[in-house]
């Protein structure tokens, strides 16, 4: 077990430092290009912190397992939304982009009511049984590229604070390297130790707690289900403590829009998925926690403040208390 726990240890570390290079090169590299570190977040970070579900899906697609895919996805969203907005504002409140309340919420917000519609074949008379068929992924995969137009159009519009933005750089790092290749290397090097630190935090966390006698159930609703949003986690957290809530917030709801459409997209084009009546609730708890974040960011100048933050991780944790005695 000491084993365990050196390698917990060591995958923390590496969890820490790698979200504070990651944070710290994506914010310079964006104010290098002249790019809002909201799209940084909410591409190169939100994308990379999502690739442990990307993999876990399309394997599980492969390989027929597709009762994982869903439950996966659903799971991430909610502890993404419940336990990371919620802990991180409670920590550090979150200052909400206008653009963030006005677009990229609400986009999430449309991903999880597609994804509702679609397991819905029953209710359409559509089917004897609810799906995510080809046409479905087919369908999400068109309704994130409208997405990824849309951040395209972001970083051209972006185009003409460039010079701004350029010199603002130097600024803030007079005697610091700007080079564009130096910076991607610290943004993949910090991405890397993020998600392998998150994989040894789990294996090993799992490790000890097994040979501490607790039940395999506990330990997939808890250590599991929150150890695979450990990249997602470590990375808002350092970012809003280094004042960078547009990336805080970008990885957030980008990892959420990136988790429904594109890797369920992939996922059904692959193998057509089962869509089971115990993720219902599931998903209709994560449409209301996106609710209930849109409402603060509205109600209050546009910040999620500590108590909603403490609003949000108790609701999480309520939810946990039900998934544990539901079994």
């Amino acid at each position: 077990m000491l084993t365990d726990i050196l390698i917990l240890i060591a995958g923390f570390i590496l969890l820490i430092k790698g979200a504070d290079y990651l944070v710290d090169g994506s914010s310079r590299l964006a104010r290098r290009f002249g790019v809002p570190p909201l799209v940084i977040g909410l591409t190169i970070v939100a994308f990379g912190t999502s690739a442990p579900e990307l993999i876990v899906n399309i394997l599980a697609a492969v390989q027929g397992a597709t009762d994982i895919t869903v439950g996966n996805i659903i799971g991430s969203n909610l502890a993404n939304i419940g336990l990371i907005v919620g802990l991180t504002a409670f920590l550090y409140p979150l200052k909400i982009q206008g653009s963030t309340i006005k677009k990229e919420i609400p986009f999430m917000l449309l991903s999880g009511l597609v994804l509702l519609a679609a397991a819905m074949d029953k209710a359409f008379n559509m089917g004897t049984d609810n799906f995510l068929s080809r046409n479905d992924g087919i369908t999400f995969l068109l309704i994130f590229s409208v997405f990824i137009y849309y951040l395209i159009d972001e970083i051209q519009e972006s185009r003409q604070q460039k010079t701004t933005e350029k010199k603002e750089f130097a600024e803030a790092y007079p005697n610091k390297d700007h080079s564009s290749v130096k910076l991607t290397f610290l943004v993949l090097g910090g991405l890397l130790a993020v998600l392998l630190g998150g994989k040894l935090t789990v294996d090993n966390a799992v490790n000890i707690a097994s040979a501490l006698g607790i039940s395999q159930m506990l330990i997939g609703v808890t250590i599991v289900a929150i150890g695979t949003s450990l990249p997602e986690l470590t990375t808002s957290i350092i970012a809003a403590y280094k004042k960078h809530s547009d990336i805080a917030v970008g990885n957030l709801v980008g990892s959420n829009i990136f988790n429904t459409l594109l890797i369920l997209g992939i996922s059904a084009i692959i193998r057509p998925i089962e869509f089971l009546s115990a993720w219902y609730l599931d998903l209709i708890i994560m449409l209301v926690f996106s609710l209930i974040i849109l409402l603060f960011a509205i109600t209050h100048k546009q910040i999620i403040k500590r108590w909603e933050g403490g609003v949000l991780l108790t609701a999480y944790l309520m939810y946990i208390i039900v998934a544990i005695s539901r079994g």
